[in-house]
């Protein structure tokens, strides 16, 4: 009798193409969390406003979901490493507008206050929603069918890596040196990422089918992921957990006015979910949550909400980080079963589209999860709607548990 072979933690990182994929994500993740932390730092000592930093949530998602439809077709259309560089240079463009409104003798905000960041924040979300679907079946082509969880542990783990040190630059950064040298930075930090995804070979996409009109095409995916208890379950789960769930974009308002830490200890909070969530998936690329993937998806999300719960009772700085190293431990469970899953099952002629529906559902869990903290924050206060939130993810579990089987008794292995 033979023994099985053994796992290869690292064969994905042989493929040369994925790896400079892998460090073109590295960048502009780090180009991506650096202009968040900047934009929501800037809004809070500009408004000092919860519900303004609410709204930059809503001003992304808004045209994100608007257009998601569309960057799902034009991914399943068109040459995915193109469709990357130009939505690329589109935010880079939004990046350099942003600069220049922190120019004094300019006078954009004295003259128009807050709603230029806000226009560049909507730029921003319709270059991230035609990003998002390319990325994603781009990542797809560029590694053999054996090595999908092995290729989204890994762009996890990298993206993860790049979640920690943006908003741990940018905040240290904005700290000690200002607001203009922090957007220069992104600046920096985009172009790189530019070079290097420009080595990347490109790969076909196919044709499409005779007869299909765009409607079809649009609506294909839509009912591809409907029509699928897991997939529909999964990027369920993770919208409605993170959509009352999610604390991050009140973390300024923590880190002035509950922990009195500043835009340095700010970068810190930001980054302490994603320490947590690189540290589980090291522990995902030995150990693939490959045969209870289902169970495990929700003891995540479960422990996600537990975590957030008692981050909003803490006090104290070091507990705050830590309590939010486990909420990035736990949801980083539920992010790499879902992307295998949505990987495995999905064909490559759909990757683009189906990806696209999964964005409108990341897109409201984490932009419009933001509006609602704030708007939460204002109402009934700060530390209670972020416990009300917690609350709200554990009976999701539970919903989603009792209503969605297949997925409570997911083997990726099955499927594999």
């Amino acid at each position: 009798m033979t023994s099985p072979a053994k796992h290869d933690a690292y064969a994905v990182l042989r493929v040369g193409d994925f790896r400079l994929f892998l460090t073109f994500r590295f960048f502009t993740t780090i180009a991506f969390q650096m202009q968040s932390i900047i934009v929501g730092w800037q809004m809070y000592e500009l408004t000092k406003d919860p519900l303004a930093l609410g709204l930059i949530g809503l001003a992304e998602a808004l045209p994100n979901i608007a257009v998601a439809l569309f960057a799902g077709h034009a991914a399943d259309k068109y040459n995915r490493k193109t469709i990357i560089i130009w939505f690329t240079l589109l935010f880079l463009v939004g990046t350099l507008a942003l600069f220049l409104f922190t120019i004094p003798s300019l006078g954009i905000i004295p003259a128009l206050g807050v709603l230029p960041i806000y226009f560049v924040v909507m730029v921003s979300g319709v270059s991230r929603a035609f990003l998002y679907p390319s990325i994603i079946a781009l990542m797809s082509q560029l590694v053999p069918r054996e090595l999908y969880t092995n290729s989204s542990t890994w762009n996890s783990t990298v993206w993860h890596i790049a979640a920690i040190t943006g908003p741990a630059i940018g905040g240290l950064v904005y700290g000690f040196f200002g607001v203009r040298i922090a957007y220069l930075g992104v600046l920096f930090f985009l172009l790189t990422a530019l070079v290097l995804l420009g080595i990347v070979k490109k790969h076909p996409v196919s044709s499409p089918a005779a007869g299909e009109t765009l409607i079809g095409r649009l609506s294909s995916g839509i009912k591809f992921v409907y029509r699928n208890q897991i997939l529909m379950g999964a990027m369920s789960l993770d919208m409605f957990a993170v959509l009352f769930g999610g604390a991050i974009a009140m973390l300024p308002i923590f880190a002035a006015e509950v922990l009195n830490v500043g835009p340095q200890g700010l970068g810190f909070l930001r980054a302490a979910p994603m320490v947590g969530a690189v540290m589980m998936s090291l522990m995902l690329a030995y150990r693939p949550p490959m045969v209870h993937a289902g169970r495990n998806m929700m003891i995540g999300v479960a422990g996600f909400g537990i975590s957030i719960i008692c981050f909003a009772l803490s006090r104290n700085f070091y507990l705050s980080m830590v309590l939010l190293m486990l909420s990035g431990m736990f949801d980083n469970i539920s992010v790499v079963i879902r992307a295998t899953a949505m990987q495995l099952i999905t064909p490559n002629e759909m990757r683009g589209r189906v990806a696209s529906v999964n964005a409108i559902f990341i897109g409201s869990s984490n932009e419009i999860g933001s509006f609602e903290s704030g708007l939460a924050a204002r109402l009934i206060g700060l530390i209670p709607s972020v416990i009300f939130g917690g609350i709200m993810t554990l009976g999701i579990v539970g919903f989603t548990a009792k209503f969605a089987p297949r997925l409570r008794k997911l083997n990726l292995r099955e499927i594999g």
